[in-house]
């Protein structure tokens, strides 16, 4: 489903991704764990070209866009982003929009579907993430955690390929984060790929496919979640994983 080669982004003469390679498999989930610092969500940004790679190339369900070539125009960019569903930490939602609007933006807007049946849709996808009786509220009156799982509907609103989520429960009191790693496990349960960047160590351990330990912008290494969490090979993972007590 993703194919990353050489993968380099530079701000100025800051150098955050080093060369980057991987491939991710049809609905494969994979956890992104890192120091803060480490490039973890500037390679999701690039991901999405929210932020535009310096070199290398990156395949999503065979459309390849190679930075190596030229300037990518926006057309572009806007036709490989509508492969991908992105949820941020802060939610992102239109503050003068309801839950409902707020997700038939996208089928409305990028798939130009018509209006009812965005209505429709979207209807389904909030009562998929648990919020079939919020869907007339406005993102004051409801929780992080409900903004959040409606981010994570808005983001399916467009039928992506791959999911992405920027540590999606980073802004959240912790009795709200439960109901949100729970709409994201019935996504990998539905076979979406997903990759995720997370502090999340047990959603990380019991959804993975494949962990992914970044720092200063290269992976260092990768594996199973057991491999990674009970037997890492190198020394910079087992002194991560001690910081934060795994």
């Amino acid at each position: 489903m993703i194919s990353i080669k050489n993968l380099h982004k530079s701000f100025g003469e800051l150098e955050v991704l080093k060369g980057i390679n991987l491939e991710v498999e049809r609905g494969k989930v994979i956890v992104i764990i890192g120091p803060s610092g480490s490039g973890k969500t500037t390679f999701l940004r690039c991901l999405n070209l929210l932020e535009i790679p310096t070199t290398g190339s990156i395949e999503i369900d065979r459309h390849l866009i190679d930075f190596n070539q030229k300037k990518i125009n926006k057309k572009s960019i806007v036709s490989f982003r509508s492969l991908t569903g992105m949820v941020f930490q802060n939610y992102n939602l239109f503050p003068h929009k309801t839950a409902l609007e707020n997700v038939m933006e996208g089928p409305i807007i990028v798939q130009r579907i018509p209006k009812q049946q965005a209505k429709e849709k979207s209807t389904q996808l909030l009562k998929k993430v648990g919020l079939g009786d919020k869907i007339d509220f406005y993102p004051s009156q409801l929780s992080g955690g409900q903004q959040q799982r409606v981010g994570i509907a808005r983001a399916m609103g467009i039928e992506p390929k791959v999911m992405l989520f920027d540590e999606p429960t980073s802004a959240l009191d912790p009795e709200l984060v439960g109901d949100v790693l729970q709409a994201m496990k019935d996504l990998a349960q539905d076979g979406m790929t997903m990759v995720v960047v997370t502090h999340e160590m047990r959603f990380a351990k019991e959804v993975a496919d494949e962990v992914i330990f970044i720092d200063q912008g290269v992976i260092v290494e990768k594996g199973s979640p057991s491999e990674i969490f009970n037997n890492p090979k190198e020394e910079r993972t087992r002194r991560f994983l001690k910081k934060i007590n795994i």
